[in-house]
């Protein structure tokens, strides 16, 4: 059973940086896509960023430019580097992984740029 546990969120101006992680509990991590999601109150989970096992990147449009996604498989770790927050990123921020078909969640941190 993976576990997933974020850290990093809180509250920042507009304008501000944040950097999240989550560490997983398994080595397997290693071999996997990894994705960072947001979900905000009253709208659908967002899939933010994703990086493979080689290290390969993908971002949502919303945050090109912005936000960067890196690995540490030493450390079973991702991190989301945000920033030039905006309000509209507000949101809680969850990584999640699949194996086998099955997604894995953490419980998430919390984002919440004021303006």
């Amino acid at each position: 059973q993976v576990q997933l546990v974020e850290s990093g969120g809180g509250l920042v101006q507009a304008g501000g940086s944040l950097r999240l992680s989550c560490v997983a509990s398994e080595s397997i991590f290693n071999l996997l896509v990894l994705d960072w999601y947001r979900q905000a109150p009253g709208k659908q989970r967002e899939l933010v960023a994703t990086i493979t096992p080689g290290g390969r990147t993908n971002y949502a449009d919303s945050v090109k430019g912005r936000f960067t996604i890196s690995r540490d498989n030493a450390k079973h770790t991702v991190y989301l580097q945000m920033s030039s927050l905006k309000p509209e990123d507000t949101a809680v921020y969850l990584c999640n992984v699949q194996i086998l078909g099955r997604d894995y969640w953490g419980q998430g941190t919390q984002v919440t740029v004021s303006s």
